[in-house]
């Protein structure tokens, strides 16, 4: 009898307990074979290196929309954010510190695509312990961040086409990974509206 205290009346549920507020790690080596399994797991069922991403892109997209739905409800007291500026703010400060324990190194505009964000991160946790094998070019572990930063924004009801790429750094052994956010148009319109 799971769930059900002997001796008492009552269920003792985990859904009914407090969540906790301090701090909550994982041991970085437990995640590094487990998320090594997943990429493993997913090879086996597809064909080439983007159905790879895809898959990795849908696992991330059912985290994000469980990482919005927890974050707001422990950091925000359940509210949302409502503007574009604020959402990926909380994406790059909030949502990354929650997953990675630090904010993302940035944040920026594109410079010729007005509807065009990116968050960059120098090293990301999941392709840190990544050995990417010279048939495979240029696949990026990235797509599972990238779903999960997808699932939050449609969650959020900001929808958006979310993608990985690495971006060389000139001096730098590894690139850097970016993750490119592009709003729907009807994003923008209510953007403008809202002024």
């Amino acid at each position: 009898m799971l769930g059900v205290a002997r001796g008492r009346a009552h269920l003792v549920n985990v859904v009914d307990r407090p969540l906790p507020k301090g701090k909550t790690e994982v041991n970085l080596s437990a995640f590094a074979f487990l998320f090594s399994e997943l990429v493993q797991y997913f090879q086996t069922k597809v064909n080439n290196v983007n159905e790879l991403e895809r898959k990795l892109e849908e696992a991330g997209y059912g985290v994000g929309l469980r990482v919005l739905e927890l974050l707001c409800h422990r950091e925000k007291a359940n509210r949302r954010e409502t503007r574009l500026l604020g959402i990926l703010t909380f994406i790059h400060s909030t949502v990354w510190k929650a997953l990675f324990g630090k904010q993302a190194d940035s944040l920026e505009k594109a410079t010729t695509e007005e509807d065009e964000y990116m968050i960059s991160e120098k090293e990301l946790l999941v392709n840190r312990f990544i050995s990417v094998p010279k048939d495979m070019g240029q696949f990026n572990c990235g797509a599972y961040v990238a779903g999960i930063v997808k699932g939050v924004l449609d969650s959020a009801g900001f929808p958006a086409r979310v993608t990985a790429h690495f971006v060389p750094i000139e001096g730098q052994l590894r690139p850097r990974t970016t993750i490119l956010i592009k709003f729907s148009p009807e994003v923008m319109l209510r953007e403008q509206r809202m002024g």
